[in-house]
């Protein structure tokens, strides 16, 4: 996969997906108040997180945690920066993917409004569209972000799950209608990749393609990479990499990713989180402890040379 320059400096990305669920507002408060004191700045959140475990069979507890945490924090919202998505919501209890509200311009503007309600806030930093919705017209999607950027609602808009060409679509269209094109692209990202053509078994996941990468050089879009760290699973044994990942190539990376975290004196972890930024990559990544969050901002301060990334990229 070619490597991709960008003109800012990539960071680490709070993934909020468990708040509210699996991750109690405790946990997440004190999560959210270790990620500031390191320096983080940009909360990775969704309308439909996580309707798949929260009683309700809808979404809104991740925006809700983050909401009360705000209002807890007098200030903290001039240090972070919220990007939430739209599009994947249930509108009916316990019903996905029937019920999904979609990219039609009236779910965009309602989805958003409810987000703002139950963060607290009067504007998202970035608004993306979490899937493709091909049963709407894409003229309608691009029109609806871009009246809620021109308002004021979003101050960038960002494009995730989607193909390339759906992307760049998407952009000629918004420069045809004078609205504010999407700015931003988020996939599924990794060092350890999938067979490959070998489905993905996570429903609306994505990967990242070179393709991806190449769209996003040429016209200078920001990449965010989502389970960067594969559910924990280079560092926990009892979450060994999916059977997708069960290749030789697999085999032949995780063999230089402990010689060079060895080098490093880094985890696993750290490397993986590094070789993301090295190339311009955001990584998202999500925890539930505190340590398992300073752990992944000491990636930081990894430093990768041309030699390594040389030796990650013969290896894959």
């Amino acid at each position: 996969m070619s490597r991709m320059t960008t003109t800012s400096d990539p960071q680490l990305v709070l993934g909020t997906m468990d708040f509210g669920t699996r991750v109690d507002a405790d946990r997440a408060f004190a999560i959210l108040d270790s990620f500031v004191a390191g320096g983080g700045v940009w909360l990775d959140t969704a309308n439909c997180y996580s309707f798949w475990n929260d009683p309700s069979g809808v979404g809104g507890a991740s925006e809700r945690v983050i909401g009360a945490w705000l209002r807890a924090r007098p200030g903290a919202r001039n240090t972070v920066r919220i990007a939430t998505k739209v599009r994947q919501n249930p509108l009916v209890p316990h019903s996905w993917p029937q019920s999904a509200e979609g990219l039609s311009a009236r779910a965009v503007h309602a989805g958003v409004e409810e987000s703002l309600g139950r963060l607290g806030v009067d504007h998202v930093d970035l608004l993306w569209a979490h899937a493709e919705d091909r049963a709407v017209p894409l003229e309608e999607t691009v029109g609806a972000f871009g009246e809620l950027v021109a308002k004021g609602v979003a101050l960038r808009v960002g494009a995730a799950n989607h193909a390339a060409w759906r992307v760049e679509r998407a952009r000629s269209l918004a420069r045809e209608q004078r609205v504010e094109p999407y700015t931003a692209l988020q996939l599924r990202h990794s060092l350890a990749q999938p067979r490959p053509l070998t489905p993905l078994p996570e429903a609306g996941h994505r990967l990242l393609t070179a393709e991806d990468l190449d769209l996003a050089r040429s016209e200078g879009l920001a990449v965010w990479a989502y389970s960067a760290l594969i559910w924990g699973s280079y560092v926990r044994p009892d979450k060994p990499l999916p059977e997708t990942y069960d290749h030789p190539g697999t085999a032949r990376v995780l063999s230089v990713l402990d010689e060079v975290a060895a080098e490093l004196r880094a985890t696993r972890n750290q490397v993986v989180l590094a070789w993301l930024m090295r190339q311009g990559i955001d990584p998202i990544v999500g925890v539930s402890r505190v340590d398992q969050l300073e752990e992944a901002l000491a990636a930081r301060q990894v430093r990768l040379t041309e030699a390594h990334m040389t030796r990650f990229a013969e290896a894959r």
